[in-house]
């Protein structure tokens, strides 16, 4: 795996993963950015929401649950004394026929395997997250 950050200018970059994928990211006007993209921490919490809506689409793939609708949502806990997250809560909405139970044993698995919720546990960032099943 690998990761490339070029400079454009001012606080605006590219970062690449060496795979042909790019994305911008910048500082928000607060931190004399033209928020262009978002911010390397705000794309951090991105790719903690994007682990756990692939992984699970793939789990519950495997396990044969029928998903209709999948959204998770992250909101990080920060304060200006703190340069990091505080917490992160998550909220995975799904639309499914399958029980509830099978669900929270999927969601179960991810949050023992997503590779970006280990960084996060490593990190000692607490994280809550809840399943809610859409009628």
């Amino acid at each position: 795996m690998k990761s490339t950050y070029k400079l454009v200018k001012n606080y605006q970059a590219i970062v690449d993963n060496g795979r042909n994928h790019a994305t911008v990211i910048d500082l928000t006007p607060k931190g004399d950015g033209e928020s262009l993209g978002p911010t390397a921490l705000e794309l951090c919490l991105m790719s903690y929401s994007g682990c756990i809506g692939t992984i699970f689409a793939k789990i519950a793939r495997k396990m044969r649950l029928a998903i209709e609708s999948l959204e998770v949502v992250l909101e990080a806990d920060r304060d200006k004394e703190d340069p990091t997250m505080r917490s992160v809560n998550a909220t995975v909405n799904v639309k499914s026929p399958d029980s509830v139970a099978k669900l929270e044993k999927c969601l179960d698995f991810i949050l023992h395997t997503c590779p970006v919720g280990v960084l996060f546990d490593n990190a000692d960032v607490p994280k809550n997250v809840k399943l809610n099943v859409i009628e």
